[in-house]
């Protein structure tokens, strides 16, 4: 994979680059609807029910049954919605979703209709901020979807999004850092070719899980769902959405879910390269259309990965939530990053190889994993349970079952009226 690198890009003819646009578009459509199938199968089979297994063979068709119902609902706008906002957030929310996936190598150089070409639309030096940058935009069609439907649930999930997408993009960001170290680049096709020895996976095993962990926290999945959180927010940001825009909206959720997969799959596990014992064996494992289907298959794991945690974790609190994104993901990123770029400068003059380098890797992944399972102090979680009493003056308080100074008190509810203030 030497040969494989910025210089392959800009030269396709315009049908080629037209074809390949089309292709993107039709390869993502297909797999939102079969990841919403193979989502429901796996949760189904997880609680011991069935899933879908009437339309079409083993349900393959409930999908696109599900998209058509969407299609043909009553579409409502709200009464004190606002309405060209209301109409383009969806829009906005879905569009940089597939976008995102223009930058993402599905394969190396091939045969295109006679025509050699990348199994990639583009590439450029920057492509992973590209990647991330283009992200952030259809943040902006969920908080603008929150805002313009006029209701108070729509707007707490909107605002929701955006604290939610700016805690967890910083540790993203963090823990990517360290990819670009070692790869010298941050051109997703030039940083597959770097993982052509040994993938970053395994090398940067700390920021393999902080991203892991945070590409669950910006694409809203549970257990991070919850500017959608229907015990608290009915719906969340799409409460007051039917019919297609409510589509477009479940359509960018299962695109950015397959966005962040590929990015991890590109940065991580070698991209579109065949997994070492394959290539060890069989010489033309990297070569043709064969690396689609490792590419294909790598993405499926991370999609597999977000099930998983669905039918198996429940929903954090929003004070977990955040503090786990901010005293644990960002400092341990940080303090990562830091210990990766000592690493890059020290290496040379200690003359590590490849085992020495994966010894030190394993042990700092070892204390990193460790302090981020050290439990909080007894302090903080006094803190968070420490119940507030009833306020003389102030406005009735229950007593609460936490901990704190109310449990088990039958201290009376105070009502301070006009007429007592008089007397007194």
């Amino acid at each position: 994979m030497e040969d494989y690198g910025l210089g392959l890009f800009g030269g396709d003819p315009w049908w080629v680059v037209l074809i390949k646009t089309l292709l993107v578009f039709v390869v993502l459509v297909l797999l939102t609807l079969f990841n919403i199938w193979w989502e429901r199968r796996v949760v189904a089979r997880m609680q011991h029910r069935i899933g879908p297994n009437v339309h079409g063979p083993f349900g393959l068709l409930q999908s696109l049954a599900d998209g058509v119902k969407l299609a043909l609902k009553e579409d409502i706008i709200p009464k004190a919605a606002d309405k060209a906002v209301y109409l383009i957030a969806p829009v906005v929310a879905t569009v940089p979703a597939f976008v995102t996936f223009s930058v993402i190598p599905f394969g190396p150089e091939v045969n295109f209709f006679g025509v050699q070409t990348p199994l990639q639309l583009t590439d450029m030096p920057v492509a992973v901020l590209f990647v991330m940058a283009i992200a952030s935009i259809g943040i902006y069609g969920i908080v603008l979807g929150g805002w313009s439907s006029g209701s108070t649930y729509s707007l707490l999930g909107g605002l929701r999004s955006s604290a939610q997408m700016i805690s967890y993009e910083v540790s993203m960001g963090l823990a990517l850092v360290s990819v670009f170290m070692y790869a010298g680049s941050m051109s997703t096709s030039e940083i597959v070719a770097a993982q052509d020895d040994l993938w970053f996976g395994l090398v940067l095993l700390p920021s393999f899980v902080i991203y892991v962990i945070s590409m669950v926290g910006e694409t809203n999945r549970a257990p991070f769902d919850l500017p959608e959180a229907e015990g608290e927010l009915v719906g969340g940001f799409h409460t007051e959405y039917s019919s297609l825009k409510f589509a477009l909206f479940f359509l960018a959720e299962y695109i950015n879910m397959a966005t962040v997969s590929a990015l991890a799959t590109t940065l991580f596990l070698g991209g579109w390269a065949a997994p070492f014992w394959i290539d060890e064996v069989w010489a033309g494992a990297n070569e043709g259309y064969w690396p689609v289907l490792w590419f294909f298959g790598k993405v499926l794991f991370f999609i597999y990965i977000f099930i998983w945690l669905r039918g198996t974790l429940p929903r954090l609190r929003y004070d977990q939530f955040m503090a786990f994104g901010w005293k644990v993901l960002i400092p341990v990123a940080l303090a990562w990053t830091v210990a990766v770029a000592a690493m890059r400068l020290i290496r040379p003059e200690l003359e590590l190889d490849r085992q020495g380098l994966l010894f030190i890797a394993a042990g700092l992944a070892l204390v990193f994993v460790l302090l981020m399972l050290i439990p909080e102090s007894k302090a903080d979680r006094d803190e968070e349970s420490t119940v507030a009493g009833p306020r003389e003056g102030g406005y009735p308080v229950p007593p609460m079952p936490a901990g704190g100074p109310v449990r088990g008190s039958a201290q009376p509810l105070v009502f301070e009226t006009d007429a007592e203030e008089s007397h007194e």
